[in-house]
């Protein structure tokens, strides 16, 4: 059986990749590298810390403490676990977060992949018994910037227009010069308004989830604003076809609903479950890109990939765990 590393594994991403790599069976043992840290600002806001609820069971899992920044604790535990897999999805979580800590959005997007890569480079040369798999990187459809049509594909123009695009891109970049230098199979994943259960880095999907909880009225900045949504079990099990299939090896794919959607739509679909929701429609924020649909017909064609949940029915799964598991 394979051993999997994940950076960031105690994180929304994370979490979801580790669970689903273990009911499937797909892995011997997931090993989580995380440096245990939160991005909210314990005055400002109030959240619920979901990260004991991301794992119902600790079995096959090993937890190491580790910033991904630091060279030779990174290097000596990929030199301990020889994991065939390494999923790398540490990083700041919200866009919002880099564009305030431009230096930390270079380190955790750029910094970090050369580091990992550079310890995988060296554990082959030092060992040429060991058989690394796949380095699968994950970016953002923030690469792409505003986009110019109503769908974009992987070969579609990348023009980030804020520094957690920019960054992301860059580890595009460091990702597959360098593996291609050193021979190491890699994937790159590019998802798209993440959302679910055990979400706690204030996205605007929870935000949204949290006030028709609370009652208190939704912003929504501008109502054609578009997203492509995509339930975080489909990014989860979208991921790991990629990283396992053959067809994927040093390629790219978006990996998401596969259908841009309103956040008025997002709130219609809340409001059927809150009737008394109430909302106000504000301005778009001009200062985000444009977006809409990531076409996903790349990764239906190689991979078989589906998503399984609408977005009307990730929602209802949303609220059935919060109903369930939190204070509201």
């Amino acid at each position: 059986m394979k051993t999997t590393l994940i950076t960031g594994g105690l994180g929304f991403i994370g979490s979801s990749i580790c669970d689903a790599l273990l009911q499937k069976k797909y892995t011997h043992k997931c090993i989580l590298l995380d440096n245990f840290g939160s991005y909210m600002n314990p005055i400002k806001e109030s959240f619920v810390d979901f990260r004991k609820q991301r794992f119902p069971s600790l079995k096959n899992i090993i937890i190491e403490r580790c910033d991904t920044n630091n060279y030779k604790a990174l290097s000596s535990i990929i030199n301990k676990y020889k994991p065939n897999y390494i999923y790398h999805t540490a990083a700041l979580p919200l866009a919002k977060v880099s564009n305030l800590t431009n230096e930390e959005a270079k380190i955790s997007s750029v910094d970090s992949t050369i580091n990992i890569i550079d310890s995988i480079n060296l554990l082959k040369n030092s060992n040429r018994k060991y058989q690394f798999d796949r380095f699968i990187y994950f970016s953002s459809s923030m690469v792409y910037g505003d986009f110019k049509t109503s769908s974009v594909n992987e070969a579609s123009e990348k023009n980030p227009k804020d520094a957690y695009g920019i960054m992301k891109l860059a580890g595009e970049v460091v990702t597959e010069g360098l593996c291609k230098l050193h021979k190491i199979p890699f994937t790159i994943i590019r998802p798209s308004a993440v959302y679910g259960p055990k979400d706690m880095n204030r996205r605007v999907s929870q935000i949204f989830i949290e006030n028709a909880f609370k009652k208190e009225k939704i912003k929504i900045q501008g109502k054609n604003e578009k997203l492509d949504f995509t339930f975080i079990k489909d990014l989860a099990n979208g991921s790991i076809l990629a990283a396992r299939s053959k067809k994927g090896i040093n390629e790219i794919f978006n990996i998401t609903c596969g259908k841009g959607q309103t956040l008025f739509r997002y709130v219609s679909y809340l409001k059927s479950e809150f009737p008394k929701l109430k909302y106000v429609i504000k301005e778009r924020d001009k200062s985000k890109p444009s977006r809409g649909t990531l076409s996903i017909k790349k990764a239906k064609k190689l991979l078989g990939y589906e998503p399984n949940y609408s977005l009307k029915d990730g929602i209802k799964e949303y609220i059935k765990f919060l109903k369930k598991n939190s204070k509201y």
